[in-house]
């Protein structure tokens, strides 16, 4: 039986937390595919922890609390290391991307097209909210920069969704803790002649009011973590 690992991780997100799981536990898979949850609570301190002991006691998902915040790069590395899936999905806690495009984000890998799949802000005709100029010109510019250093033509290296087979993302030493995570994992993917498909998606973005975390300290990790893993 193959299985899907969904991976999220989780850092004071009560209000969204029990909708995103709602959500990624409805949504149908092709293929016969099963679905693990693995969810990481990375030291939230506005009730999420409690909403997720509170969800994990029926068994349909599995929780990692760290003792101390480190990061959606620790939390990650925490989640997929624990992972079974012939498939490794990333999806974050917030409502800025939707679970019911898992099919189309998953069927390259499953077609056995590609080892790496991208979920493409910036690509096809699918709708997204209308944000701020100059985290899409950073967006861009950084994607640009870490294609010049890999040599791959991506439109969305800081996106979300990435999916991976399994037996790869599990044998990638993650080494950032924190958003430096998206440039260091594209860089190892690409050094490793992984096939790297985009598919167009949806986005639904917050602002920093509605809880967004992400700021420009990260972006200057992430120009460092494109020279460093080059």
């Amino acid at each position: 039986m193959r299985i899907l690992s969904v991976v999220i991780p989780v850092y004071n997100e009560v209000d969204t937390v029990r909708t995103i799981l709602e959500r990624v536990r409805e949504v149908p898979l092709p293929g016969g595919l099963e679905k693990e949850i693995v969810v990481v609570d990375d030291c939230s301190t506005d009730g999420t922890k409690e909403v997720l002991a509170d969800l994990s006691r029926d068994g349909s998902i599995r929780v990692a609390f760290h003792e101390r915040n480190r990061g959606k790069g620790a939390a990650l590395r925490t989640g997929i290391a624990t992972t079974r899936g012939d498939i490794v999905l990333i999806q974050d806690a917030d409502l800025e991307y939707d679970p019911r495009e898992y099919p189309k984000l998953i069927e390259p890998i499953l077609a056995g097209r590609a080892d790496v799949v991208y979920g493409s802000r910036f690509s096809g005709g699918e709708s997204k909210r209308v944000l701020f100029y100059w985290h899409y010109v950073g967006n861009r510019f950084l994607t640009t920069l870490s294609n010049m250093f890999t040599n791959i033509n991506l439109t969305d290296m800081e996106t979300c969704y990435k999916v991976f087979r399994g037996e790869i993302i599990r044998g990638i030493r993650i080494e950032e803790d924190r958003f430096g995570f998206e440039p260091e994992v594209t860089s190892k993917v690409a050094r490793l002649g992984c096939r790297i498909y985009e598919v167009g998606i949806s986005y639904y973005g917050r602002t920093y009011a509605e809880g967004k975390k992400i700021n420009w300290k990260d972006g200057v990790r992430a120009l460092w973590c494109i020279v460093k893993y080059r």
